[in-house]
């Protein structure tokens, strides 16, 4: 912020009338004014301002009168445009005189020039010289009276010493003004860069480099090796071949056993498999040992839930479907415990891949059998009622049907004879009445001889059916047995054919690679951990400081 300097009043008096040869030395002086000054002065002679009627007057009157203030005045304030003027030394020393001689404190020639322009003084028009001329020659004659020649000589342009020198002026040019704002502005601004970045780095290695730090210490002094144990082993199906055993060449099938080898993967990470081998082999006191650093070591009193976290941590399974092989990864802090523990994992994998096998063998024999057992009681039954119908007739119902046919027939055609014989009779005008009672009896006898052998074919007696029932239900019966043969002989042909199926679904576990004990330990990774660590802090410092400035900015708008 500028300050307006205030408007100060002088007295000015005009000495005495200058000799003739300073009057010339004056026009002199004046004549070696250039001529890019020269206009400036004539505008100033040919325009009235205030004190120009002061200047004309008497040399010998002394004048006194009030300097307009700066801002009442229209000539080139600033110092560039007085250094564009192109003014000459000589000129800037007699600027400075002039300023010093009405009490002004100019910080340079141009400042000189530019406080007696806002006095409304023309530092360059030929009475200001004249005037300056006059009152140098009487300051040099009154000094030869009472003052030595060297306090006469101080008001010329020279060299003063630093304890001598008058203070400059407060008021700046707005130009130094401003060049001192923004260097008061850039010295601020380089502060709060200094200080914010040592805030930066204070969070920095509160936040960041400290944790790392000790991350870094616990993975490299204080996290216990862990010994990993590598295994790797497929499923295989048995497929079905022409010979009689049924059973071909074992081939790898990884698309049809995908399913089993999810299912044991399943298992093997599962709570079950967790206990099954803490029971064998010990799996909580191995890692409950006192000499495992306390984040790694389990409690003993811990809970199955914490027992199982810490089992998947240690216990990783990856199965390949492209190629069908399963990939295990033991560790623990004994290589040799490493290798147990996986050789166990192993054999609980075949015993389920054993179990799943005769599961699914049971499964497709099941129908199979439950079939074959329901024909064979079938045709037994079948079999039983065709024994106790046959036991049920004294003869052979078809032989029977046959005879009481054959005799039918007879008895037909003997009753057809008769009958035509009678007919005949009939047909002669006196017939013979002997002869015609005698074939009428006949008929009457082959008629209810014929009933009868129909009735014993058709009609049920004693409680008993007939012979053609008799016969249906015997034919029924052994229709039934026939059926019954049938289904009894498809239902062993499935059979056959189901236990063909099961035996291709047998599954096979084979281990293509053993697990052999580590030489080094494969956990911790010391440096990888660290460096994932500096990045995780980093991460969290990131996200916490984007918060915070977008809160701060959210509060502060």
């Amino acid at each position: 912020m500028t300050t307006k300097p205030k408007a100060r009043k002088f007295r000015i008096r005009r000495s005495s009338p200058a000799a003739p040869g300073a009057r010339d030395q004056a026009e002199a002086t004046a004549a070696d004014v250039p001529q890019t000054a020269r206009p400036a002065a004539q505008d100033d002679q040919s325009t009235p301002r205030p004190g120009a009627a002061a200047d004309q007057a008497s040399d010998t009157t002394p004048r006194g009168g009030e300097v307009s203030s700066a801002t009442e005045m229209r000539a080139a304030t600033t110092i560039d445009e007085i250094r564009q003027e192109g003014l000459t030394g000589r000129q800037l020393r007699m600027a400075r005189r002039l300023a010093q001689k009405h009490g002004l404190a100019p910080t340079s020639d141009f400042d000189a020039v530019r406080l007696l322009r806002q006095r409304g003084i023309d530092p360059f028009s030929r009475g200001t010289i004249l005037e300056l001329v006059s009152n140098d020659q009487g300051k040099v004659e009154n000094a030869g009276h009472g003052a030595s020649e060297s306090e006469a000589k101080v008001q010329l342009p020279q060299t003063m010493p630093m304890q001598k020198t008058t203070m400059p002026s407060t008021d700046l040019s707005p130009a130094e003004r401003r060049a001192e704002e923004i260097g008061r502005i850039q010295k601020d601004i380089a502060r709060r860069r200094r200080r914010k970045l040592a805030l930066l780095f204070s969070r920095l290695a509160a936040f960041v480099f400290l944790p790392t730090a000790l991350a870094g210490y616990y993975y490299y002094a204080v996290a216990t090796p862990m010994y990993t144990t590598k295994s790797a082993f497929l499923i295989l199906s048995a497929d079905g071949g022409s010979g009689a055993g049924g059973l071909g060449g074992l081939l790898p099938s990884q698309f049809a056993t995908s399913q089993d080898a999810i299912a044991t993967q399943d298992y093997l990470q599962s709570k079950d498999a967790m206990l099954r081998l803490d029971e064998d082999a010990g799996f909580r006191d191995v890692f409950s040992d006192p000499d495992i650093d306390a984040i790694q070591r389990l409690d003993p009193e811990a809970t199955t839930k914490s027992a199982y976290s810490l089992y998947k941590k240690y216990v990783k399974l990856g199965y390949d479907p492209t190629e069908g092989v399963m990939r295990m990864e033991v560790s623990a802090p004994d290589p040799e415990i490493a290798a147990q523990f996986s050789s166990r994992l192993i054999d609980y994998a075949e015993e389920r891949v054993d179990h799943l096998s005769a599961e699914k063998r049971q499964d497709a024999l099941k129908t199979a059998k439950q079939s074959l057992e329901e024909a064979k009681t079938d045709r037994r039954d079948a079999q039983r009622r065709l024994v106790a119908l046959q036991e049920g007739t004294l003869l052979d119902p078809t032989g029977q049907i046959a005879a009481i046919r054959n005799l039918i027939a007879n008895v037909e055609l003997q009753l057809q004879d008769k009958q035509l014989a009678l007919n005949t009779m009939l047909a002669n005008t006196r017939p013979n009445a002997a002869r015609l009672a005698a074939l009428r009896s006949e008929i009457t006898v082959l008629e209810a001889e014929l009933a009868k052998q129909n009735a014993r074919l058709n009609d049920a007696t004693d409680g008993e059916d007939s012979l053609a029932s008799q016969t249906a239900e015997i034919k029924m019966a052994e229709a039934d047995l026939l059926t019954s043969d049938m289904v009894l002989q498809a239902a062993l042909e499935t059979m056959r054919q189901s236990d063909i199926e099961a035996n291709k679904q047998v599954r096979y576990l084979t281990v293509s690679v053993n697990p052999v004990p580590s030489q080094d330990p494969s956990y911790p990774r010391s440096f990888e951990n660290t460096i994932l660590a500096f990045l995780v802090f980093s991460g969290i410092y990131l996200l916490i400081s984007l918060t915070a400035s977008v809160l701060r900015e959210q509060v502060s708008s």
